[in-house]
């Protein structure tokens, strides 16, 4: 093992990446906790690497007693190991590495498996390969508590296989777009890691049924599940993870064409404690299915159902009987929706916070009035794409008690028929930090100016297009011919 390594050693690249050390030296950090020593080395193309040692546990203790009285350093000689340790243990990725290099006693310190117990490889993502993963598992073991492997594509099964055996108390696990991920990953976290609490499974195309299936089956602890874009999840698999994973209060299932009202159903009767839902693009789903989330989500405090088409009012009838906790609801794309909908929501739901009402172009005057009305907390109003609301619309907004006292950021982009007389409106509102007027051609630069005169610290997002000169300016091409001239 190599001591006394110099800063030109290490370089960190403008992608975040450790570039390689000179081509004549081929530097490596090793270290031993007594479970799993270890290499990290770095290859010919910078790459991050791991090797495993055969340091034995007394071995450790003898090694790191000799080298502390060895090094001079005045800070080693000051603070105890268990101080650096914590030290160590506040740093990334990349410090650790660094320290590592300073010198044999930090080496031993900085790849303790105690300073790696939440791992976030993202910044490495094009680099990292299996067999990092293997021996990262095998070094961290049990200390591991989360791990992001967000990109990481070359990711596979067997890489995952080895950290689920040598990780089971991983709480936290991140597989965001590991395209190579498939369902004996999953089987594996099942068979091991019991404490599993949250999972990101989000844009893992090979994920099945068979995957809930098991993690339903052995991670039964999970309280966080994202499966977004895993298009070949069906009702069956939500059915499965929903009976087995009850304690869920988070679940994304963003783009499943293939989950409908069946699958809901089971959410509803199992999943009571679930306050955040997020079925954004779940085309399948229809009224029937937001009615059992109603009857069973009660405690439900953010729902998305943005680009779910075949919602009626139905849908946001049942959501104001059922859940009056609402604090967030996106629906953009919800174009069936009209104004009776949101007065019953409106009624029940007092808590409102955040609205995205995008294209529901049905919507008018009137559910601008019961939102007044019946949400007085609401913060973030998004009515871009509603062609039927006017300036009373706003009017009523703009003398609400919430809006003079909570409204921060208001969006009316593509709303023909608003005017200056709108932003009249909104000038008692105190708080309103943003407002976005994109192609409302009603609206003018002095409407405008007059708005900031009273709110001199909003943000106003707005265009207007250059102005089109008469023909004649600038001695273009004559209108008509001479003969017209004369005829």
């Amino acid at each position: 093992m190599m001591s006394g390594y110099s800063r030109r050693h290490t370089e960190i690249s403008s992608r975040g990446e450790m570039s390689p050390s000179p081509p004549s030296a081929d530097h490596s950090i090793s270290s031993s906790n007594g479970h799993f020593p270890v290499s990290l080395k770095r290859g010919k193309h910078g790459k991050l690497s791991y090797t495993n040692g055969s340091t034995e546990t007394s071995q450790f203790r003898q090694k790191i007693s000799r080298i502390t009285c060895d090094d001079e350093a005045l800070i080693n000689k000051k603070l105890p190991k268990e101080l650096l340790l914590r030290v160590f243990s506040y740093l990334n990725v990349v410090s650790l590495c660094r320290c590592a290099q300073v010198s044999k006693y930090w080496n031993i310190l900085a790849l303790d498996g105690s300073n790696w117990q939440r791992v976030d490889l993202f910044e490495f993502q094009r680099d990292i390969e299996g067999a990092v993963v293997e021996n990262l598992s095998k070094r961290c073991g049990g200390f591991l508590k989360k791990l992001s492997l967000q990109g990481c594509q070359i990711i596979g099964d067997g890489a995952m296989k080895t950290f689920a055996a040598e990780c089971n108390n991983i709480e936290e696990l991140n597989l965001t777009n590991c395209k190579k991920i498939s369902d004996s990953t999953c089987g594996s976290l099942s068979r091991h890691c019991k404490k599993l609490r949250v999972l990101e499974l989000d844009s893992c195309a090979q994920i099945t049924d068979s995957s809930l299936k098991a993690l339903g089956d052995g991670c039964q602890g999970l309280e966080q599940v994202n499966i977004s874009w895993c298009n070949m999840i069906s009702d069956n698999g939500v059915d499965a993870l929903a009976r087995g994973c009850s304690k869920l209060h988070l679940l994304i299932v963003k783009g499943c064409p293939l989950v409908t009202d069946a699958g809901l159903k089971s959410v509803g009767l199992h999943c009571n404690e679930l306050k955040m839902l997020n079925l954004h693009s779940c085309t399948g789903i229809g009224d029937e299915g937001i009615q059992h989330i109603a009857e069973g989500c009660h405690k439900l405090e953010f729902l998305c159902i943005s680009g779910c088409s075949n919602l009626t009012d139905i849908a946001l009838v049942a959501l104001g009987h059922g859940c009056t906790e609402l604090r967030t609801l996106e629906v953009a794309g919800c174009n069936q929706f009209q104004d009776a909908g949101f007065q019953s929501l409106a009624r029940a739901c007092h808590e409102m916070k955040r609205m995205d009402l995008e294209e529901c172009v049905l919507i008018t005057d009137a559910t601008l009035g019961h939102l007044s009305m019946g949400c007085p907390k609401l913060e973030k109003l998004s009515l871009s794409h509603c062609e039927l609301i006017t300036d009373e619309g706003i009017r009523h907004l703009g003398h609400s008690e919430f809006a003079t006292e909570h409204l921060t950021v208001l969006e009316l982009d593509n709303c023909p028929l608003i005017s200056d007389a709108a932003l009249e409106h909104l000038v008692q509102c105190h708080k309103l930090e943003r407002i976005e007027l994109y192609d409302c051609q009603l609206v003018t630069r002095a409407g405008i100016r007059r708005l900031r005169n009273h709110l001199p610290d909003i943000k106003v997002h707005a265009y207007f297009a250059p102005v089109t000169p008469p023909p004649s300016v600038g001695g273009g091409r004559q209108r008509y011919c001479r003969c017209c001239t004369i005829l």
